[in-house]
């Protein structure tokens, strides 16, 4: 229609303002010095010294925990976590369909199984789904806390406990979220946590394990650390000090310079996340009566950290316009950092999960879930959409700018029917 105002049917568009609009981490100079002085005392630190041991305790301080041992990644961070548990050969592990593979790939490295249970309308696990997958050989249950949107942790504490499993948190998206007060990561025996460069914290590459647990701690350790740090930190006397110049034969740890830049980002973490918490709000509220677009639904106990904002496409509202017409109308009109889901998406549609035996010798036999057995996932991965969230006051315009576009496009969806 020509004389729709649609950008993508020939109108102007709404956002001038050239992108990128949202880059992350923001780098400020005291992150420049901090890793410019951090390669002028050490590239490699071998033990808990230094920097990694200051960003340790930082961390340890700011989620309220006994102990943190730095990795090189977030996937390593799952990896140490995992093997710390114990959990191994034979063993299940229930795990929400709908995630980052990397919560669940970690397993296949240690001959278990990840158990793909399907989540609720929300995208959080199903409790009734994941209780029909459990089985004499399920070990444990993880929490994710996808887009930084904390799970309901009263439900999934009381559900491990009533089914005698170890309750373990995917902390990826969640730096700083809450839970009645509690920081997301302090609720189960152990979590993960990644320093990857879009996170609310960043390393640019990193991750880190948190837990309470010494005896976990210790293994945390020989998974991938190692000799002086496992000699330093094991009691000479504890039954697994004798594994400390080889530990598990891996080597995970965090690059000092990563180091650095999160040691230095850390203290402006509260200040990021209360200006995204305000934005969101802001965000939320645009569009809380636009047709077609769902916000997140946030508990009162809930605080997130707002990795990014999941919004639910309803095309039923729009006459059944297609999610993807609907998002090229909204990037024509300027707004290009919309986004679909890309890797965080149902894992049972990854040849991995559905044929692990194709890469991994010992899974010969494993076959992936059916198509039709996580119906929920699916759902809501072809209907999510998400923003970013800003955390600037002079960033309110754009924030602004992005959801007016939103209300503009679905106003005119009959033009692009």
């Amino acid at each position: 229609m020509t004389d729709s105002p649609l950008a993508l049917l020939g109108g102007e568009s709404a956002v001038a303002t050239p992108g990128p609009h949202f880059t992350w981490p923001v780098i400020t100079e005291a992150d420049r010095e901090a890793v410019a002085a951090q390669l002028e005392a050490s590239v490699s630190i071998p033990d808990r010294s230094g920097v990694v041991a200051e960003l340790e305790d930082a961390l340890a301080s700011f989620l309220g925990v006994r102990h943190v041992v730095t990795t090189c990644t977030g996937t390593a961070a799952l990896h140490s976590m995992y093997a710390a548990a114990r959990i191994g050969p034979g063993d299940e592990v229930i795990v929400p369909a709908l995630t980052f593979h990397a919560t669940a790939t970690p397993l296949f490295h240690l001959g278990a199984d990840p158990v793909l249970a399907d989540v609720d309308n929300r995208g959080q696990l199903d409790l009734d789904e994941a209780a029909r997958r459990i089985t004499a050989r399920t070990r444990a249950v993880v929490a994710v806390h996808l887009w930084g949107l904390p799970e309901d942790m009263d439900t999934l504490v009381s559900f491990a406990d009533e089914h005698g499993l170890m309750l373990l948190e995917d902390g990826s998206h969640a730096h700083g979220a809450a839970w009645n007060g509690r920081r997301t990561g302090t609720f189960g025996a152990a979590a993960a946590f990644s320093l990857n460069g879009p996170k609310p914290l960043s390393a640019g590459e990193g991750g880190f394990v948190a837990t309470d647990d010494s005896e976990l701690y210790y293994r945390v350790l020989l998974h991938g650390q190692y000799n002086k740090r496992c000699h330093r930190e094991i009691p000479a006397t504890h039954p697994l000090a004798r594994f400390a110049v080889t530990g598990m034969g891996l080597k995970l740890r965090i690059h000092p310079l990563a180091a650095a830049l999160a040691h230095a980002q850390l203290p402006r973490l509260e200040g990021h996340l209360d200006g995204r918490q305000a934005i969101a709000a802001r965000m939320c509220a645009a569009l809380d009566d636009v047709p077609g677009i769902r916000g997140p639904h946030v508990p009162v106990s809930a605080r997130p950290s707002w990795y990014a904002l999941p919004l639910r496409y309803e095309p039923a509202e729009l006459g059944g316009l297609p999610l993807e017409r609907f998002l090229a109308a909204v990037r024509a009109e300027g707004a290009t950092e919309v986004d679909r889901p890309g890797s965080t998406c149902p894992l049972g549609g990854h040849p991995l999960f559905q044929a692990p035996g194709g890469l991994l010798p010992g899974y010969a036999d494993r076959q992936g879930p059916a198509v039709d057995d996580l119906p929920t996932a699916e759902h809501v991965h072809a209907t999510t959409f998400k923003l970013p969230v800003w955390h600037r006051e002079e960033d309110i315009r754009l924030a602004d700018a992005y959801t007016a576009v939103l209300a503009k496009v679905a106003s005119h969806a009959k033009d692009l029917l």
